[in-house]
């Protein structure tokens, strides 16, 4: 009969672990909470150089809570699903008001705060206080629908119960910390989506996947998504100063809050937008951005030189020279089309 899960884990990761992650040294409350929410659905070595960029910015709480949401975005620009950002700085905001300036202890009281779900929430608490506590992140998600032969996809209510309830039942009694890292660590490494090394694996010896010849089909895959195609228009407009038009989003809908060209689902909407003609627009290389259930068609416009002064664009605009907008929270689409223009790429 093979040991209790933990211990086999545990020993596992004592010799094979990752010990050495940036927000692991100091492992403190805050560190791991902004480590947390940037690893959602993102990968760790794209989220280090963030992180590492981040707690150079903000290295606590407090000034993450003083600095503008502008340079919030703009830090986070790039690493994409920015209501995390917006939620960090949101909650960072709400502990300044109400906790002291310091991240609640409890589960609960965490998981009230914006962005911060259960899950999250014991993550934080078990790293930062070691703990045992469960975490169901995507990869613990993967391993442990193998390992105890839950069936069904993951997002489901009925299957996280259930999987909430398996990782229950293998939380150690001591090393809360560790056994954390150490599931996250086991899906990420060893228990992946295609080709896990099972030969490797420390909990192979009672896991249902494998005794079953289920490895393939467990988890059970998200159900398609529906995926809508949505025609964009950009305009780049320079002025005098070879400056670039750029405005802010509302907070709700694509990018929210962060800083684009002006942009419309069509030209004519776009014309009334800025207060040009469309024979004032040329068309410049058209490209497809993907996000989560869009996919959208972007053709971006270049305005006729000498229009700067005529724009009318309601909301909050400026204009920005190339490193006035590495101030700013820019989505990846735009920042990468600006550059392809200051590069003379786009004809």
């Amino acid at each position: 009969m093979p040991k209790p899960f933990a211990e086999r884990l545990l020993a596992w990761w004592d010799r094979h672990g990752r010990r050495d992650l940036p927000w692991q040294h100091p492992r403190t409350p805050y560190r791991v909470w902004v480590s947390e929410i940037m690893l959602q659905q993102t990968q760790v070595s794209t989220v280090i150089p963030y992180f590492e960029r981040w707690m150079q910015r903000f290295p606590d709480l407090a000034s993450l809570a003083r600095a503008p949401l502008d340079d919030v975005l703009a830090l986070w620009s790039g690493l994409g699903y920015y209501a995390r950002a917006r939620n960090l700085h949101r909650a960072a905001q709400a502990c300044a008001a109400k906790h002291g300036g310091k991240l609640p202890d409890s589960s609960a009281e965490l998981a009230a705060l914006p962005g911060i779900g259960p899950s999250t929430a014991n993550a934080i608490v078990s790293q930062a206080q070691d703990l045992p506590a469960v975490v169901l992140d995507g990869n613990v998600r993967r391993w442990l629908a193998r390992h105890s032969g839950t069936e069904g996809w993951p997002g489901r209510t009925a299957v996280q119960k259930a999987l909430w309830s398996e990782a229950e039942a293998r939380l150690p009694g001591r090393r809360g910390a560790d056994y954390t890292q150490a599931v996250m660590d086991l899906g990420a490494t060893l228990c992946t989506r295609t080709s896990p090394a099972c030969d490797d694996c420390p909990v192979a010896a009672d896991c249902q996947a494998r005794l079953l010849g289920k490895i393939a089909d467990l988890p059970s895959p998200k159900p398609p998504a529906k995926v809508r195609d949505q025609q964009l228009f950009l305009l780049l407009m320079l002025d005098e100063e070879n400056r670039v038009l750029l405005e802010k989003r509302p907070g709700a809908g694509i990018w929210g809050g962060l800083w684009c060209l002006p942009a419309a689902e069509s030209l004519r909407e776009l014309a009334s937008h800025t207060g040009l003609e469309t024979t004032e627009m040329r068309e410049l290389e058209r490209f497809e951005h993907r996000l989560s259930h869009r996919r959208l068609q972007i053709q971006p416009l270049l305005a006729a030189p000498g229009r700067a002064t005529q724009v009318k664009c309601t909301g909050e605009t400026g204009w920005y020279d190339r490193r006035g907008r590495a101030r700013l929270g820019l989505p990846r689409p735009v920042s990468k089309l600006l550059d392809r223009f200051d590069n003379g790429e786009l004809k």
